[in-house]
């Protein structure tokens, strides 16, 4: 029988290295459940149970830009398979007690759910308007001032995302070549936020307890914010530092109180701070990457405070019966 461990379920092995190499620095054995049509994984025997070990999910939103547009369904699949032999799922199903009643994972591919449990929970929203399809997307943009945004409701890597300044800009957009579809055919329109400084915060969680923020220079204009090594641009000036003095701030325990209450153990929260002085949560990114720059100037590591929380779960599974 195979020794109990931790086991990831992803798709995307270019974001694996450094939190596999925290794994090991922590002495805590990882395995990959790697959900592509081309992995060895290839599928579950629905009579056989899982594995003894502890099992992390961390699908991504984008995984269709990689070329594994199924990559979503292979993970609701495997998690029921799952809670059916009782394995223990972080970012899984969190069952009906928790806010929304929702697997983790349908949070990760909709900001249409992030949105309304945003709001529910009290926190400011920006505000959104969902459209289905092209049609009807002339229309609602004009439900909004000048600027707006568009964006893809199964998002992650800034997909869809683009600045309007003009209804005819966007009207030209929708109906010509440019026009980004989203993979589930929902494109969000959304209020355009101005910030007294040029930055967005993300504050980040793991085993649901504040890690630390990261401030996130949005100077360029560029929507694409992916914090991955795997995502720098050789040459360019680091746009991710740590936020310092954070952890004392209310939204903090407000974060960890709506992460609990929906069953998300490890995520990135994202806010952004505007002229008019709201605090506006906008993205819950459960399958959280952390970027060098800050790794390297924080005193603790998102990667090795992951690698410790799952090395805990694990550790009754690997004790000697009778100890």
């Amino acid at each position: 029988m195979t020794s109990p461990r931790v086991y990831v379920i992803h798709e995307n092995p270019e974001w694996l290295p450094p939190l596999a190499a925290a794994f090991e620095a922590e002495g805590v054995p990882l395995e990959e459940i790697l959900l592509t049509e081309e992995s060895p994984f290839g599928g579950i025997d629905l009579a056989s149970p899982p594995p003894p070990g502890v099992y992390w999910s961390r699908m991504s939103a984008s995984a269709h830009t990689r070329g594994n547009p199924h990559a979503k369904e292979y993970t609701r699949a495997v998690l029921a398979w799952l809670q059916a032999g009782g394995a223990r799922v972080v970012n899984g199903n969190p069952g009906a007690s928790s806010a929304s009643g929702l697997p983790v994972i349908d949070l990760e591919v909709s900001k249409i759910a992030q949105h309304l449990l945003l709001s529910q929970a009290g926190f400011d929203v920006p505000r959104t308007v969902a459209v289905f399809g092209r049609g009807g997307l002339p229309a609602a943009a004009r439900q909004f001032g000048l600027p707006f945004i568009s964006k893809h409701n199964q998002g992650g890597k800034g997909l869809g995302v683009r600045r309007f300044d003009s209804y005819e800009e966007f009207d030209a957009y929708v109906d010509g070549p440019e026009f980004e579809e989203p993979i589930d055919g929902i494109t969000l329109l959304q209020e355009y936020l101005v910030a007294p400084s040029p930055f967005i915060t993300r504050a980040e969680f793991v085993g649901g307890r504040f890690v630390y923020a990261v401030r996130v220079d949005t100077s360029a204009g560029s929507f694409e914010l992916c914090p991955a090594d795997a995502c720098a641009v050789p040459g360019a000036e680091p746009l991710f530092s740590v936020r310092q003095g954070f952890e004392s701030d209310p939204l903090v325990a407000r974060y960890e109180a709506f992460l609990a209450a929906n069953g998300i153990e490890i995520a990135g929260v994202e806010f952004m701070e505007t002229l008019d002085g709201r605090r506006v949560t906008y993205d819950i990114n459960t399958n959280t990457n952390y970027n060098p720059d800050v790794e390297a100037s924080s005193p603790v590591s998102g990667p090795r405070r992951i690698a410790q929380f799952l090395g805990g779960l694990l550790a009754p599974s690997l004790a000697p019966v009778g100890a």
